[in-house]
């Protein structure tokens, strides 16, 4: 078995999941998704420009939506995963495709998300910041030099080498500068605020009161929560959600402690491949597979399938 990678939002692309609309699986998880969101994913994925494919909401729900039909549609082949974990946004995938969530209720739920998180980045407006070549305690070091007296803090734990700050827009300015001046590399992330910081406690509030509306189920396969790479508990899943918009995706640590648990191939279910290079950066000696496209599916499922089935 291997464990199945959810991908968050960035890597949307115009046309993403059309061709996997063969696949009934995921034209019913669209469905299903519409339903509780509003958007037409069928028109989205077949005729949606640029611009409508990178609203934050479109995105965020055709993203979820193509790792979740994708993974129901493994199911129906017999694949099962040993766990699976979310980076950010994918950890609501995760919660649909574990079992933990209803699908209705998962996208309700990203549906709530999202627009807590869309208020929040108007009410406190900030930006996010990847320090290339950064170790933990040399992005630790960026924050507690370049704060003052505004917020900043390491926000995502991508890869060895890969840390995200975010914070507002003044620190982030400091924390540009202050890397640069090292002859050090940093890029900016195309994103609507600062996500996975203190600036996002106000999203975090509206998630908490929704997830008290929630059935939660105990997982029929394990989670691991971004939060604390530790398997999400349901005894504390409205505390887990919460904490999620407003703290670190401990993306590097969850992929590690599944390695060192004896975890050796990866699938990334969804749109872009940009989990499968992470994983790659964490430990180049895993095995790695992508399926975001009917391309893909058709090679690392199909074919795979068809030569079990002869017997080569």
């Amino acid at each position: 078995m291997s464990v199945w990678m959810m991908p968050g939002q960035g890597a949307q692309k115009v046309g993403m999941g059309a061709d996997l609309l063969v696949l009934p699986e995921v034209k019913e998880t669209f469905e299903l998704a519409q339903k509780a969101t509003g958007i037409d994913l069928v028109t989205l994925s077949k005729e949606g420009n640029e611009d409508q494919i990178n609203d934050a909401l479109n995105s965020q729900v055709l993203t979820s939506a193509i790792s979740v039909g994708l993974s129901r549609a493994l199911l129906a082949q017999g694949q099962t995963p040993e766990a699976i974990v979310g980076f950010s946004l994918g950890e609501i995938s995760g919660l649909m495709v574990s079992g933990i969530l209803s699908l209705v209720e998962g996208f309700a739920l990203l549906n709530e998300r999202s627009h807590a998180l869309a208020d929040a980045c108007v009410k406190n407006p900030g930006a996010m910041l990847a320090l290339l070549g950064a170790t933990h305690e040399d992005a630790q070091a960026v924050c507690d030099a370049c704060a003052e007296e505004d917020v900043l803090v390491c926000a995502n734990f991508n890869s060895p080498g890969q840390v995200v700050v975010s914070g507002t827009v003044a620190a982030i300015d400091r924390a540009e500068a202050y890397w640069k001046e090292q002859s050090k590399r940093c890029s900016r992330l195309r994103t609507a605020g600062a996500f996975h910081s203190p600036l996002m406690q106000d999203a975090a509030a509206r998630v908490e009161a929704f997830c008290e509306t929630l059935t939660f189920n105990e997982p029929v396969y394990p989670l691991i929560c971004n939060t604390d790479a530790k398997p999400f508990e349901v005894a504390q899943a409205v505390e887990r959600l919460s904490n999620q918009v407003k703290s670190s995706v401990m993306f590097e640590q969850s992929i590690s402690t599944l390695i060192a648990g004896g975890s050796s191939e990866f699938i990334e279910v969804g749109f872009g491949g940009v989990l499968t290079n992470l994983v790659k950066r964490i430990d180049r000696g895993v095995s790695r597979k992508k399926i975001g496209t009917y391309t893909e599916w058709d090679k690392e499922v199909l074919q795979v399938s068809e030569s079990d089935n002869s017997g080569n």
